[in-house]
């Protein structure tokens, strides 16, 4: 088992290590030249998207600056929105589900370092994979951290750090983000006041 591969297992490691360092330079050289591209450049853009995620469906919007750490453990759905700023630290799995709104700043990590100085100092560090579940949406400067699931239909409330599990239809918020209420039918908004 190479080093990459005991860091995707979740457990502690020394993860200083040339193999796991050309990934992330890999990573970091795409994150900069899709950066780098004006919006006007569809082709080109979602060209480097898909060389450089593990996965992505066939409609998506991901606004620059965009950052991860790999890509390739990273798979998202279709219809995905991934407003400004979006950084995913994916040393273990991402999985982005269908229909998911992720607003600006947002932060996704995978990834915990060891709490005392000279074990972070060697690169102990150890992760967990982030699940979220199609017809999300996570709100502006929200944090979502290792291990973490947010069920199909559920809101993440704008500012929000999200340290445990949110449960499927919930709106969530909070730091710590704790679950505040189902959403129900009464949150529909009147079609009678939607403009076209």
């Amino acid at each position: 088992m190479d080093k990459l591969d005991i860091m995707r297992s979740g457990a502690w490691l020394r993860a200083i290590d040339p193999d796991i360092g050309a990934a992330l330079l890999r990573a970091e050289e795409l994150c900069f030249r899709l950066n780098a591209l004006p919006p006007s450049q569809r082709g080109e853009r979602e060209r480097i998207v898909r060389q450089l995620l593990g996965g992505i469906g066939a409609s998506f919007v991901l606004h620059s600056p965009f950052r991860c750490d790999f890509g390739t453990q990273i798979t998202i759905g279709d219809h995905f929105t991934g407003n400004f700023n979006l950084t995913i630290l994916d040393e273990a799995p991402v999985h982005i589900g269908n229909h998911v709104f992720i607003g600006p700043n947002v932060g996704i990590y995978t990834v915990t370092h060891a709490l005392h100085p000279d074990q972070r100092n060697e690169g102990v560090m150890r992760s967990r994979p982030v699940r979220i579940e199609d017809d999300v949406w996570i709100g502006a400067q929200a944090v979502i951290l290792p291990g973490v699931t947010v069920g199909r239909g559920a809101v993440v409330g704008a500012g929000s750090v999200v340290t445990r599990d949110i449960p499927a239809g919930m709106l969530a918020a909070g730091n710590p983000c704790r679950v505040l209420r189902p959403i129900v039918a009464a949150d529909r908004i009147d079609p009678a006041a939607i403009r076209n």
